[in-house]
């Protein structure tokens, strides 16, 4: 029997209940951590909220829209870098590991942004950069000035060839040329992973490691809930320094790397991706468990296979709590038989728990962009193809990051036209362009109202990055009074899956596509919850003939009628029932 649920999802009371007896049964060692399954909003200060004048974001301007961050209904915001850097790389190249930037404002700013948060039930997430430093640290300063000062091994040297040459083949993730720079005050080469005024610190040292476990106790101690850890998949060279072997010809292609980045000719294996660095990461979960409640978050994109790669960085209880992966970053159109090989590897990956999904972030892009833009049938998407992906992402298993504006629908800003080739800050972008464009397309400032140029993110004349047409049209004060609007589709879902046990500590069971249909069961205790989506252009049905009891979820704004026991989902539908578990089909 199929019936539409009495009470609409916000008048049904939360039953707060933990079943020890199912997390026994079913080995849920996780599901009672607040990070197992979280919806992690990403925030890059220099875009969110300018509140001083000067055209970039800062962090009392996310102070002043923590607001609007509670209602949308995420738990945790990660920031991207915070701290004192020439800003070369968003942040990403630092100069003291311990200090706010002056652009973004004072340790006070921050510790305010913290206390503020927790009051509101939000987590906050620090970014913590431990692969490289900037070339302006005084570590490499020091470092670069002799071979036999205290740090000269804090970074990774090494002696030329013969004929004058860099010590092996490795290559710039970013750039796809050579990873290593001369320096003449050694008379060494050293490497750098991404761009050269990045220089990787030699995760080999003891002293090194010590380091970083000191700075990452000073984020601990001032009460952050978690560490967002940065390239941890590039943390260990090969100290023999041995060639990367090449690509054959039919060798698949690395996750997360661009088609055309020369990186790709490579099988990337000796100038990261060590299987040694998950030896070496033990310390940073001894002492972060020092902390309850605080979880370590890593990234592990760029690889030969994320999915896999990600769930060893997760697996057991001594290296991450989380990974975040590139599985969802294809460019291929989204399709059901696409999505079930995808969820089924990652939920055969990660049997101990710890996936975390993206689609857009500061360097992959948005939302927005991905899967092509078109369909199979090479029709750009339409609006409701992302109403149902917001469905989806947040009925998947694991934590899920969404990166600011994502929930927008903001596309990604055109270079050139929205931005000028002159206007690129991107050092990826500034090198490589035309060829490469960069990622500032998806770095613009988050539009609070549709007033041009600055979309109510700065009084400034200009914003540090333009603000396109097309994303004022999108603002949130725009979207904030449509009620069907995908900013408050977004809204609904999160709040309405904090109700949802199965989609906050539940496990996944059923999975099947048939035709243009997705779907699957999550399921915690006595609930179940059946999830079906219709990934196609055209009409589909999904069969309920298998379920005695199914009470369908109502008022979420996805438009399905029933017939008998079939559901009837529009093009790019999605349908949501609660199944008692004694009616399930079998999995």
């Amino acid at each position: 029997m199929v019936k539409i649920a009495e009470k609409t999802w916000w008048r049904v009371p939360v039953i707060n209940r933990r079943d020890w007896q199912w997390e026994d049964a079913n080995h849920a060692t996780k599901d009672d951590e607040w990070w197992q399954n979280a919806v992690i909003y990403q925030i890059s200060p220099w875009s969110f909220l300018d509140t001083d004048g000067d055209g970039k974001g800062d962090l009392n301007g996310i102070v002043e829209r923590l607001d609007y961050l509670a209602s949308l209904g995420v738990d945790a915001l990660w920031l991207t870098p915070i701290y004192e850097s020439p800003m070369q790389d968003l942040g990403y190249d630092i100069t003291d590991m311990r200090k706010i930037g002056e652009p973004f404002g004072t340790m006070a700013d921050f510790q305010r942004l913290l206390e503020v948060a927790h009051a509101m039930k939000l987590k906050v997430i620090v970014d913590q950069v431990w692969n490289h430093t900037s070339d302006q640290h005084p570590w490499f300063q020091e470092s670069r000035s002799s071979r036999d000062n205290a740090k000269a091994d804090w970074y990774v040297w090494a002696d030329p060839k013969p004929d004058g040459s860099p010590p092996n083949n490795w290559l710039s993730s970013f750039t796809g040329g050579c990873a290593w720079k001369w320096n003449e005050q050694r008379q060494q080469y050293y490497l750098f992973s991404f761009l050269e005024s990045q220089p990787d610190l030699n995760w080999h040292s003891d002293e090194v490691l010590a380091a970083i476990l000191e700075r990452a106790r000073f984020w601990l101690d001032l009460g952050v809930d978690g560490l967002r850890v940065d390239a941890v998949n590039y943390f260990l060279h090969d100290e023999q320094l041995r060639d990367n072997p090449p690509r054959p010809d039919d060798a698949h292609l690395p996750d997360g790397v661009p088609k055309d980045n020369p990186l790709n000719s490579q099988i990337l294996k000796y100038s990261f991706n060590r299987p040694e660095t998950l030896e070496r990461i033990k310390p940073i979960r001894q002492l972060v468990d020092q902390y309850p409640g605080v979880v370590t978050l890593g990234e592990v994109t760029l690889c030969e296979d994320s999915i896999a790669l990600a769930s060893q960085y997760t697996a057991g209880t001594e290296r991450l709590h989380l990974a975040y992966q590139s599985g969802l970053l294809v460019e291929k159109p989204m399709t059901a038989a696409l999505m079930r090989d995808i969820l089924q590897k990652v939920v055969d990956g990660f049997a101990d728990g710890g996936t975390c999904w993206i689609v857009g972030n500061h360097d992959y892009g948005r939302l927005r962009c991905r899967w092509t833009e078109k369909d199979i049938h090479g029709n750009p998407y339409p609006e409701a193809f992302y109403h149902l992906m917001a469905a989806l992402l947040l009925s998947l298993p694991g934590a899920f990051c969404l990166w600011q504006g994502d929930e927008l629908g903001l596309p990604v800003a055109e270079i050139p036209g929205d931005i000028a080739p002159e206007q690129i800050r991107d050092p990826f972008g500034k090198t490589l362009y035309p060829d490469v464009v960069g990622r500032d397309g998806s770095r613009t400032p988050m539009p609070w109202t549709s007033a041009s140029p600055g979309g109510g993110f700065t009084t400034a004349k200009e914003p540090w990055l333009p603000i396109p047409e097309a994303h004022l049209a999108r603002s949130v004060a725009a979207q904030h009074r449509d009620a069907r609007s995908l900013l408050n589709t977004w809204r609904r879902l999160l709040h309405w899956r904090k109700n949802q046990p199965a989609l906050a500590a539940g496990h996944l069971e059923g999975l099947e596509a048939k035709g243009t249909v997705l779907a699957f069961r999550r399921y915690y205790g006595e609930q179940h919850l059946l999830c079906v989506f219709n990934l196609g252009d055209e009409p589909a049905h999904y069969d309920l003939a298998g379920y005695e009891h199914c009470e369908a979820v109502s008022q979420l704004e996805f438009d399905v009628s029933l017939d008998g026991n079939q559901v009837l989902l529009p093009p790019y539908g999605v349908f949501f029932a609660c199944v008692e578990a004694t009616s399930r089909r079998s999995a």
